[in-house]
């Protein structure tokens, strides 16, 4: 029996069957299955299964007549608006592959993910904040074809937009897919074919594209299959599922998007974060399932009157992308008496990597059991193929049938990701006696403060306890004496007052070792985020000033401060 698994749902095995496929074909099936049922809802507009599978074969056609078909790369820079899912499977079956780009992505690493990818056609929107991008791309000679979707289309918003120019190298995605017929047969597609690349790791240079096959992302898609199907069966009901996460990340597209049309659920589909929208969309629509990210959590738990609002058609409710504070958990709970447990996945994972089920011990922090037909171990720091024992901190490896086979392009790079067939995450955690894994912190996050480990995390974790901490970021920051020592960056919540550095590390003491308690404190108005609405560590380190530099010491003057 794998760890964990006596805790897994009654009837849930680790080995049960995963099923393999392609997009394509997940979708059609859907199709087949539940035709007339509502499959997105946008703007109040729904769109059913049968009528979205004929708009997604009206834009491969359309792919396929203009010759991006086989080993062909297509762009997406779409926002959450039913053109993506059209055009991300109108592209699959025309036989391409998916580059997604993040609107929130600045000039190079947006350039470095069109060239690098060899993506020479990319699909837009006439939004304000998309179109003139798209446009600077044509102009620097990045991309051959721009075809613009008109955001309108789908009802009026109120969003700016912008005038699609008279240049023959644009289109409109209604004169591209203008009178285009079916082709008498479909390109044959296998499970291995890449499907996806999935920019990530751009952390510490230029972003890498990890190869996500439709055969990985459709074997995400029944993993959470598998972990869920008692619970379905017991509601035997079709779920709301709300998505404001950005459907260009991996967790949007496989935990919201894939996953519910796998099912024949409906897609809630908001182009942003708004948390009162969301509120409607519990109170008013009788949304059941709300996947978010913790800053979508934070600002639910910050609600002056969550404790009377009404959260009850919610059946499924999780955290992912980041770590989820402890307390913002405990207050949830508190005020609504839902549990709110996170997970754990990345993008080279597809998404799935643990989960907690429904009935089990709590464990608060961890996050949770590995998930079916996904192995999970804990390796040393120094030796990626020592094993550590049980509660032993180290970094965590993965393999499954939903790992990417490597880097797009980047042969080092993957093998250096791989330790056989098992992939080293870069998180450092450990797991416990019962199979729970719990996350420390990012290898690259790490501190290294008087010689011992100081994760970031863990220091956030405490400082959340605080009552006039609305959101932290903790980095490391050049120390004479340590080397580097943590300094903590703090949005007040509304009203709260700053606290001194004093102060705090009085808050702290008990709570950390002396070692990880912060030596800076900053307040700040806002902090720093990803484009799917993570707090931003990376971006915030980017911002700092550079530290001075150190005047060049004599060889004796370096002995002295080797050993003082």
């Amino acid at each position: 029996m794998h760890p964990g698994e006596k805790f897994y749902p009654e009837g849930v095995h680790w080995d049960d069957p995963i099923a393999r496929g392609t997009l394509p074909d997940l979708l059609s099936a859907a199709a087949a299955e539940y035709g007339a049922r509502p499959a997105i809802e946008f703007r109040d507009r729904p769109i059913s299964y049968a009528e979205l599978e004929g708009m997604v074969e009206v834009a491969a056609s359309a792919f396929l007549r203009a010759g991006y078909g086989k080993n062909q790369s297509v762009a997406l820079f779409l926002g959450n608006s039913p053109d993506h899912p059209v055009n991300f499977f109108g592209a699959l079956k025309a036989g391409a592959r998916i580059v997604h780009l993040s609107p929130l992505d600045g000039a190079i690493a947006l350039s470095h993910k069109l060239s690098d990818s060899g993506a020479r056609v990319l699909v837009t929107s006439d939004l304000g904040a998309l179109l003139p991008t798209a446009l600077k791309f044509l102009e620097k000679g990045l991309v051959d074809r721009l075809i613009v979707c008109q955001d309108d289309d789908w009802g009026a918003a109120g969003n700016p937009h912008t005038p699609i120019p008279d240049n023959p190298a644009i289109v409109t995605f209604r004169k591209f897919t203008d009178g285009v017929a079916k082709p008498s047969a479909w390109p044959q597609l296998a499970a291995d074919d890449v499907a996806l690349l999935q920019y990530t790791g751009g952390t510490t240079g230029l972003p890498k594209g990890a190869m996500l096959s439709h055969g990985n992302l459709t074997s995400a898609v029944s993993i959470y299959d598998v972990w869920g199907a008692k619970a379905r069966a017991e509601r035997d009901a079709v779920d709301r599922v709300i998505c404001v996460l950005p459907l260009f990340h991996i967790f949007a597209l496989t935990v919201v998007l894939l996953s519910s049309l796998r099912r024949g659920n409906l897609v809630s589909l908001h182009q942003r974060f708004d948390v009162e929208a969301v509120m409607r969309d519990i109170e008013v629509k009788r949304a059941t399932a709300f996947p978010g990210v913790p800053t979508m959590w934070i600002a639910i738990a910050s609600l002056p009157d969550l404790d009377k609002r009404d959260l009850s058609s919610l059946v499924a409710c999780g955290s992912g992308g980041a770590p989820l504070p402890v307390e913002v958990a405990r207050v949830f709970e508190r005020k609504v008496g839902m549990k709110l447990k996170s997970g754990w996945g990345m993008t080279e994972t597809c998404s799935p990597g643990t989960g907690h089920p429904k009935e089990g011990p709590e464990k608060p922090g961890s996050i949770g059991l590995m998930l079916p037909g996904i192995e999970m171990d804990v390796v040393a720091l120094d030796d990626p193929t020592r094993i550590m024992p049980v509660g032993a901190t180290g970094e965590i490896r993965i393999r499954g049938p939903n790992v990417t086979k490597g880097y797009w392009n980047r042969p080092a790079e993957t093998a250096e990701a791989f330790v056989g067939d098992r992939f080293l995450t870069g998180d450092i955690g450990y797991m416990d006696a019962d199979g729970y894994f719990y996350l420390v912190d990012r290898k690259k996050d790490m501190i290294i403060s008087g010689g011992f480990n100081v994760y970031p995390q863990m220091i956030e974790q405490a400082m959340y306890e605080h009552p006039a901490v609305h959101e932290v970021i903790v980095i490391g920051i050049p120390d004479g004496y340590r080397g580097e020592a943590a300094k903590a960056f703090v949005k007040l919540r509304a009203g709260a007052l700053p606290f001194s550095l004093d102060e705090l590390k009085a808050f702290l003491a008990g709570k950390l070792g002396k070692h990880e308690i912060p030596a800076a404190l900053d307040f700040v108005d806002e902090l720093p985020r990803t484009s799917v609405g993570k707090l931003s560590r990376h971006e915030l380190r980017n911002r700092q000033p550079a530290p001075p530099k150190q005047p060049q010491l004599a060889s004796g003057d370096d002995v002295l401060r080797h050993n003082a």
